[in-house]
């Protein structure tokens, strides 16, 4: 499984420190050398962007396992992005 935390730093100011999202990518295809892989990722509101906290339940298919985490890790962030608000449910 990989996991990922997203910090802000304002300013560079270690003590501001916060965490406003993470995720979990873990392979649900036994490790095969094109694996899916299910998504579950939370975001803390977003007063910029006006929008509310978040966990969204996603899956990115057919990955193939010969490339940089980087490639995984987009293809996670696309899903992610362009899922359905119906499939988030608040977080808190």
């Amino acid at each position: 499984m990989l996991v990922i935390t997203v910090d802000l730093i304002p300013g560079g100011y270690e003590p501001m420190r916060r965490t406003i999202a993470a995720m979990r990518i873990a392979n649900i295809s036994d490790l095969t050398e094109i694996s899916d892989y299910q998504i579950v990722a939370s975001e803390t509101n977003n007063p910029i962007a006006g929008t509310p906290p978040r966990t969204v339940r996603c899956l990115v298919h057919g990955h193939a396992r010969a490339q940089s985490v980087w490639a995984l890790l987009a293809k996670a962030s696309d899903e992610v992005v362009k899922s359905d608000p119906s499939n988030s449910s608040g977080v808190g």
